[in-house]
């Protein structure tokens, strides 16, 4: 290779790479979902799972589970009034219904207008996104439940769910 021509090909994939990854950050991969920013959100939600991403599910779906905190898949997550209404705000807000959130109407797809689904694993996308994991795989010790999606992503917590 001509040595003038060097700085040229470096600058050019420097350059290449640069976009790649930017490319990437910006706009999140195919399956991003802004993660919960609210720090009461994210440490009264995350307590017991990773805090999801409003944006997975419509208002109608916050709304109802916020209205059963007593009974939140078998168990008690009942917090006081003004947290619960914070978190309903912040849900409610950032829903997938809420307008601009990019790739809602992706993972929404299929489910009927006005439901109310209560677990994201059960909405059609997520369900055709992982009809290949194998049923041993969601029994894995360090999986143990579809809703564990940091054992499989991990960069769940930051809204990203490529592999």
């Amino acid at each position: 290779m001509n040595l003038t021509y060097r700085p040229l090909v470096l600058g050019i994939t420097a350059l290449c790479f640069s976009a790649i990854v930017l490319g990437r950050a910006q706009a999140g991969g195919n399956h991003f979902y802004a993660p919960v920013v609210d720090q009461v959100v994210k440490e009264e939600c995350g307590s017991c799972h990773i805090a999801f991403a409003p944006s997975m599910l419509p208002a109608s779906s916050w709304q109802r589970m916020m209205g059963n905190l007593k009974n939140h898949f078998g168990d008690d997550a009942s917090v006081d009034a003004e947290t619960a209404a914070r978190i309903s705000r912040y849900h409610m807000a950032n829903a997938a219904d809420a307008g601009g959130q990019r790739y809602s109407g992706k993972l929404l797809k299929g489910v009927a207008p006005g439901s109310a689904p209560q677990r994201i694993t059960e909405l059609p996308a997520w369900v055709r996104e992982h009809r290949k994991v194998p049923g041993w795989e969601w029994r894995h010790k360090d999986v143990r439940t579809k809703a564990n999606c940091a054992a499989c992503h991990a960069y769940a917590e930051q809204g990203y769910y490529d592999e």
